[in-house]
């Protein structure tokens, strides 16, 4: 599978017309799971609204890292600290207005 595919590479017909910078198809890795995205048939502005991606850090500076980075541009929802399910745990819009919730499981 192709990582990035612009829809000014698709002989397809099935897309809009539209930016031909958009990306019809990527593939990304996080740890064993392949994650799938599309910006096709976009419209308007998007909304993340009424979910959270959550990712897990192996120990409370991966968290920090992970926090910070993602913290970059966007906003603190819930500061990262201790709470009675974690060592570590917070959440964050990232710069996108994307929600993340970063954990420490034991």
């Amino acid at each position: 599978m192709t990582p990035l595919s612009r829809l000014r590479e698709s002989s397809s017909e099935g897309c809009p017309p539209g930016n031909p910078d958009q990306v019809m198809h990527a593939a990304f890795r996080i740890g064993e799971t392949t994650l799938m995205a599309s910006d096709c048939n976009g419209i308007g502005k998007p909304a993340f609204q009424g979910f959270s991606l959550s990712i897990n850090a192996r120990d409370q500076a991966e968290a920090s890292r992970l926090f910070a980075a993602l913290s970059e541009g966007g906003q603190v929802q819930m500061p990262l600290g201790k709470t009675f399910f974690s060592s570590s745990f917070g959440v964050v819009a990232d710069r996108f207005g994307v929600s993340w919730m970063v954990v420490v499981l034991p």
